[in-house]
């Protein structure tokens, strides 16, 4: 059923994917509920994981399949900040040429220009990242820095950092990061009613699917398994709102209050 009054809600993210796997559920019910929702990504996304299919490709392929996604998940605005992908190993890349890996930026100077489209677009909400950036992704955490700054610049009423279970962090976390304790979610959002859409969100990035080898990706195994697991597996997707009350009941919707 439609909202009697629209909100805007704006999703900042580290990479093509990122928006379905973790807010997917979240943007679409918005979206189904009369909200304007917006959707800014940091990087290209350039070094993901693919198969060499992609080769010399993966940043236009991820920029398209974005777009799809978004188009899916209901978004009315995608906007690409044009920043490298950092990478996950232990080495960060170098710096593509006429770019700079999105975790070497200036948190001040990303935090401008993601807070002009905060006014610009008015938005009530940020979605960001809890400050282990979920599970320690060095542009996660950076999406956390920002999001927080820019939050406060342009005066966003509700900042809602996507937060992951810590046990869930810790398996995820690459080699040598330290995931710290996060407050309890403020607000949980049951998505189940729109799981075969955050499905189809997370598939329409089809080279986050493929490996090149014998052994399929996580994704890909995810979003193959039947509805009701799905369910139990993604149908849930938490925030902690840094400013909320402590004691206060935990929300189902992230508009609750404004």
């Amino acid at each position: 059923m439609a909202a009697v009054m629209g909100h805007t809600l704006v999703a900042f993210h580290a990479h093509p994917d990122d928006e379905a796997l973790t807010t997917g559920g979240t943007l679409a019910k918005a979206a189904a509920e009369g909200h304007r929702v917006v959707l800014v990504t940091a990087t290209d996304g350039a070094v993901g994981l693919a198969s060499s299919q992609y080769a010399g490709t993966l940043a236009d392929t991820r920029r398209a399949e974005l777009h799809e996604s978004a188009r899916l998940l209901g978004v009315a605005r995608v906007e690409m900040l044009g920043y490298a992908d950092s990478g996950l190993g232990p080495v960060r890349p170098a710096d593509p040429p006429g770019q700079v890996c999105f975790n070497r930026t200036a948190v001040l100077e990303v935090a401008e220009r993601l807070a002009e489209h905060l006014r610009e677009e008015s938005a009530q909400v940020l979605l960001s990242y809890d400050r282990n950036g979920g599970y320690g992704h060095p542009d996660h955490v950076q999406v956390h820095r920002v999001g927080a700054l820019a939050a406060s610049l342009a005066g966003t009423p509700r900042l809602l950092e996507v937060s992951v279970d810590p046990r869930v962090a810790r398996v995820m976390a690459p080699r040598g990061f330290h995931v710290e304790r996060v407050p309890d979610a403020t607000h949980a959002v049951d998505v189940r009613p729109w799981i075969e859409v955050k499905r189809a969100a997370i598939r329409a990035h089809r080279s986050q699917l493929t490996s090149g080898g014998w052994l399929p990706r996580n994704n890909d195994i995810l979003t193959r398994l039947p509805r009701r697991v799905l369910e139990m597996a993604i149908g849930w997707e938490r925030y902690v709102d840094p400013s909320w009350p402590a004691g206060t009941p935990v929300a189902d919707d992230v508009f609750a209050g404004l």
